[in-house]
């Protein structure tokens, strides 16, 4: 039987188990796919503990397959899927967990993968690399325009400066000191976090910051918000939605679509977009992966491969 990550209940990582499980079924609008890598995420491990997105509801029924993200090759497709045949490669957001063989993708969040992009590389997409991308066209600031980005270390604010400078922006990225050569080379000026970081973050943007993308929420959330003439400019997918727009702003809305994939997937093959993935696992080893994101000391992205 195929092997998946699971979580059996709401709690901690004494929750998970390498299970074995019924290959899916495509249904109406589902493509069925071989999964050859498995992005990992904070909201994965957060989904473990009950957390929901805005808008989620309903009960999860466990065991909960861990996963947000895949890429790999069609297996089948559900009724009514156009533009997917058995033998693409795709990658794409899942249905229901994608630390698995198999995971099925809702046909209109997936996207055919570009041959120049690797599995790897195209698993990291759906979920870091499109929200950065939403919440920079959320911002929709002119060429020369400077925003700041909290969580800069992380998957989501590595792609975000790199996808700013590739709209013609300056990126101010704030992030521990550890991690200033690798905001360095994305193309960003480093801020060190931590006590006195907006100080720091005006002497190092002395024309003004334009824009704040929080990835952090919090104190941090609250303190950016301070950098700001017009809150408006003020974006966070790091705060709960009353949170950021009680400080004037708006969480990030995402579009979640096909064409938002090709886009990112497009600014990988131009050169503008390196996932940066900095460890892989293998499937018997997603404990191992989901502790390494959990522990907040990932630099950029951790991904898990599959076995074709």
């Amino acid at each position: 039987m195929p092997k998946a990550y699971v979580f059996t209940r709401y709690g901690g990582p004494e929750t998970e188990a390498l299970v074995d499980v019924d290959r899916p079924r495509p249904g109406p609008g589902q493509i069925l796919v071989a999964v050859r890598a498995a992005g990992v995420n904070p909201v994965d491990w957060k989904q473990r503990t009950g957390f929901r997105r805005p808008g989620e509801s309903g009960e999860r029924e466990f065991p909960v397959v861990f996963g947000n993200e895949v890429s790999g090759v069609v297996e089948e497709v559900g009724e009514g899927v156009t533009g997917f045949a058995a033998g693409d490669e795709v990658f794409g957001n899942t249905a229901a967990g994608g630390y698995a063989q198999y995971a099925l993708l809702p046909a209109e969040v997936a996207a055919h993968k570009p041959a120049a992009v690797s599995f790897t590389a195209a698993a990291t997409l759906p979920v870091a690399a499109a929200t950065a991308y939403d919440g920079l066209r959320q911002l929709d600031l002119p060429t020369g325009a400077t925003v700041l980005v909290t969580g800069a270390g992380g998957g989501v604010g590595a792609a975000a400066v790199q996808i700013a400078r590739a709209f013609g922006l300056k990126a101010v990225g704030v992030a521990s000191e550890g991690k200033k050569d690798f905001i360095e080379s994305l193309g960003a000026v480093h801020v060190p976090s931590g006590p006195g970081w907006t100080e720091r973050a005006r002497a190092a943007a002395p024309d003004g910051i334009d824009a704040v993308y929080d990835l952090v929420g919090g104190e941090v959330l609250t303190e950016a918000a301070g950098l700001l003439t017009d809150r408006t400019e003020l974006i966070s997918a790091g705060a709960p939605p009353q949170t950021v727009e009680a400080l004037g702003g708006a969480r990030v809305a995402r579009a979640r679509t096909a064409a938002v994939l090709d886009a990112v997937a497009e600014l990988v093959v131009s050169g503008d977009l390196d996932p940066h993935v900095t460890q892989t696992f293998p499937l018997d080893r997603a404990g191992e992966a989901l502790r390494t994101v959990e522990d907040g000391h990932a630099r950029g992205k951790v991904v898990i491969e599959v076995a074709a």
